[in-house]
């Protein structure tokens, strides 16, 4: 490892936090680039579970530097509120173990808030987002009206940016969606003070993981979201507001690609996905259901139902083109433990041809059925494996055969939620 990316290859919910807490161990660094506190990752250590939104994964040990980079949508009022749990929690998460961009933008009440009127707003044809006001945060970034993590530092230039924002805003929720207008003075006072509790921890971390990769340091680059929720490459309209593809990165975290030595696909050994959207693969018997009992497929941000499916396998080739992938870290074979026969689509059928790539258009994957193989199945005695080796015969065929249909080899194994629980099988 120098500088390391792990991607999520699917919708989201790969697995990703418990990944990037293994990988953690033998990094120096570990970094978020994109997305807010929409994301969630649940890491189990000696059988306590972490609930982590915005601060990455290597927080959990004491010796990693974290850094949110200036990707990254922050609410601080959930930033601050995550450092109280983490604190409860025995975690140190002192400005000396965790810094955050100063060119971050800030989520302010009026993201939040219209970004729930205008999914009311379209009734049966919202999108699913969280209600976080992630995405109108980063409308706000790219009309170049937002405020950023070092406007909060400074009284004079927050007070300017809120007294525009809040006249615009206002206007907005109350003319278009007859909601309650925002207070100047109550959102002011409260964001002068976030500034200060947030000051300790502000730098420019662009400098910071430049001077950790040239100087040999360990950094790893850990995504939000999945591939499939890209702004660009994914299920558009149904994505999230961020690129978590390994393009991202660069952008996200300040740094050149030439920086970047690997990047790790996490993809469960099936897959899901909340909220809407197409999937191809999508179980609606008792065997989705199986699935989403046995592997608690629940949000853990939102706690919503996760959509249960089989491994596509179409998704994953897709996954591995755009982001470069390098390797794969395949979680949650356990799951699929002591299921007599397992499907795996290799092509969908759209208008009577057969395809193997993924369309942009909703309409055509609309259109799609998957084309599946059939593999037999294995018992739970994967749970208790420490090498590739000690894995059931057929859970070998059936990741040996992810390896050939996307030509790219899996590094890590995972078959339960335990960091003890994660077999390495390549050089990652």
């Amino acid at each position: 490892m120098s500088a390391l990316v792990v991607i999520g290859a699917q919708w989201g919910d790969e697995g990703k936090g418990k990944i990037t807490d293994f990988l953690a161990e033998g990094a120096d660094v570990v970094v978020r680039y994109q997305g807010g506190n929409n994301a969630g990752h649940t890491v189990e250590v000696l059988d306590k579970k972490y609930k982590l939104h915005l601060i990455p994964s290597g927080i959990l040990y004491d010796t990693k530097l974290c850094v949110i980079g200036n990707g990254v949508v922050i609410d601080p009022m959930a930033f601050f509120e995550e450092l109280n749990y983490l604190e409860g929690e025995g975690v140190n998460v002192s400005p000396e173990k965790l810094v955050v961009s100063d060119r971050a933008h800030v989520i302010m009440p009026y993201h939040k808030i219209l970004d729930k009127l205008s999914e009311q707003k379209r009734g049966s044809k919202d999108i699913g987002t969280t209600g976080k006001g992630i995405g109108p945060c980063y409308t706000d970034k790219h009309e170049r009206t937002g405020i950023r993590i070092c406007d909060l530092l400074n009284k004079e230039t927050l007070k300017e940016k809120l007294e525009l924002n809040i006249a615009a805003k206002n206007k907005i929720i109350k003319e278009i969606y007859g909601g309650e207008e925002l207070n100047f003075n109550e959102v002011y006072s409260k964001y002068v003070e976030y500034g200060e509790r947030l000051r300790p921890y502000v730098k420019d971390t662009s400098v910071i993981l430049y001077d950790a990769i040239k100087a040999n340091k360990k950094v790893l680059f850990e995504g939000a979201q999945g591939t499939l929720l890209d702004i660009d490459y994914g299920t558009y309209p149904y994505v999230t507001s961020s690129h978590p593809i390994s393009g991202g990165v660069c952008i996200g975290a300040g740094i050149g690609p030439t920086m970047v030595s690997n990047a790790i696909g996490v993809c469960k050994a099936y897959t899901t996905r909340v909220g809407k959207g197409p999937f191809p693969t999508e179980l609606f018997d008792e065997m989705g259901d199986y699935i989403r009992e046995k592997g608690f497929e629940y949000g853990t941000t939102t706690g919503r139902a996760r959509r249960c499916g089989w491994l596509d396998l179409v998704i994953l080739k897709y996954a591995v083109r755009i982001s470069g992938l390098t390797s794969l870290a395949i979680t949650k074979l356990d799951t699929l433990a002591n299921i007599d026969k397992i499907k795996v689509c290799v092509g969908y059928e759209l208008d009577g041809n057969v395809i193997d790539y993924f369309p942009a258009s909703l309409d055509d994957l609309d259109r799609c059925k998957p084309i599946y193989k059939e593999f037999d199945g294995w018992d739970s005695s994967v749970e208790k494996a420490k090498t590739f080796d000690d894995l059931h015969e057929n859970a070998k065929k059936y990741l040996r055969f992810i390896e050939e249909y996307t030509d790219t080899r899996v590094s890590i194994v995972s078959v339960g939620p335990n960091r003890s629980q994660t077999i390495v099988v390549n050089k990652y």
